[in-house]
């Protein structure tokens, strides 16, 4: 199967989304694998396979590569010679803003490209934290009480200490932290509002149960993946996700009964349905006196979650066979010769 691998991205977690392709290449050996880097200027390289590794990009080898131009239907490379369409279904792994914000889906739509990532509306609700808790509400799942903080605002916070603080907009566990004494709260800040101007604050309850599932769609059924219990010591701190996004080893299943692991499937089921169509995603979930709270819902995780399932290139195909098709407006300028008629001209 043809696929075309889309990373990069102008993105705090812009190297991680590096990691990320590298490790595709190795879990999709049997795909026929075109990669395409987007650079944080915004410009689009084609890689070939065997430059896929990390000098290629630290060393900005990639400068030197075809660099390729947007059409509908897909992406030109322009050869001395002649011209080549990279016609492929996008696997949209660009981590953070521009892949996860809604900038590349919508791209990706207006250029009538078909891709395997969140649409436009699914970008909103999950890569804002904020707006993922407004969201959960309405579907009536728990989420940890919370309070916003923006950098204008005066730090005035009522969450009972110890707490966490997350910015909004912001993935991989990048500024974030645990405030456990009040005098480490205005340098907790500081760090969280240089990567975003809002902030959430969230109690920070120790040694409590979070479970991991991710999950897509394929013709009209949900493929789940295992359930993992992640191993962390107070929290996935930067490092530790890091790690997570070059996984590729099956992880074991997490040791829970049949009912919680109901619950937890069916939660994902909420989320995911006429949201999510399209999409593999990754579901963080708290568990608290027998009661599921999300966490976060990660629309493009670190390495699509690959370490989660048994045959991980038989999803990512089934998926690419099942993407939603967006209905194509025709325009018969009915109205304006209605008009015309009427005025004569």
């Amino acid at each position: 199967m043809k696929l075309a691998v889309l990373f990069g991205g102008a993105s705090f977690e812009h190297e991680i989304s590096i990691v990320s392709a590298i490790t595709i290449k190795s879990k999709l050996e049997s795909f026929n694998l075109d990669f395409i880097f987007c650079d944080t200027d915004h410009k689009f390289y084609y890689i070939k396979d065997t430059k896929m590794k990390a000098d290629t990009f630290s060393k900005k080898e990639y400068k030197k590569m075809p660099v390729l131009l947007l059409q509908e239907g897909g992406f030109l490379k322009q050869a001395l010679l002649k011209k080549e369409v990279v016609s492929a279904t996008v696997l949209n792994l660009i981590h953070g803003a521009d892949g996860e914000d809604g900038v590349i889906a919508s791209m990706l739509d207006f250029y009538k490209i078909p891709f395997i990532g969140p649409r436009t509306p699914a970008c909103v609700f999950s890569f804002n934290k904020l707006y993922t808790k407004y969201f959960s509400q309405g579907l009536g799942i728990k989420s940890m009480p919370f309070e916003v903080l923006h950098k204008t605002d005066i730090r005035d916070v009522s969450t009972p200490l110890p707490f966490i603080i997350k910015p909004a907009s912001l993935g991989s566990s990048i500024g974030v932290s645990i405030v456990k004494q009040q005098e480490e709260l205005d340098y907790a800040l500081d760090v969280a509002f240089e990567f975003d101007s809002c902030v959430i604050i969230e109690p920070f309850v120790k040694d409590i149960k979070e479970y991991n599932l991710a999950g897509c769609m394929i013709d009209d059924k949900i493929q789940y993946s295992i359930i993992e219990e992640p191993h962390k010591n107070e929290f996935l701190d930067f490092d530790k996700k890091y790690m997570d996004f070059s996984r590729s080893s099956t992880v074991l299943k997490a040791e829970i009964d049949s009912p919680l692991e109901v619950k937890i499937k069916d939660t994902f089921a909420k989320i995911y349905t006429h949201m999510f169509e399209g999409a593999l995603i990754r579901c963080d979930f708290f568990v608290m006196g027998g009661e599921i709270y999300l966490n976060e819902i990660n629309p493009i995780p670190g390495s699509m979650a690959n370490y989660l399932f048994d045959d991980f290139s038989m999803v990512i195909s089934g998926l690419a066979h099942s993407l939603p098709v967006k209905k194509q407006i025709t325009c018969k300028y009915e109205y304006i010769h209605s008009l015309s008629s009427a005025k004569g001209k």
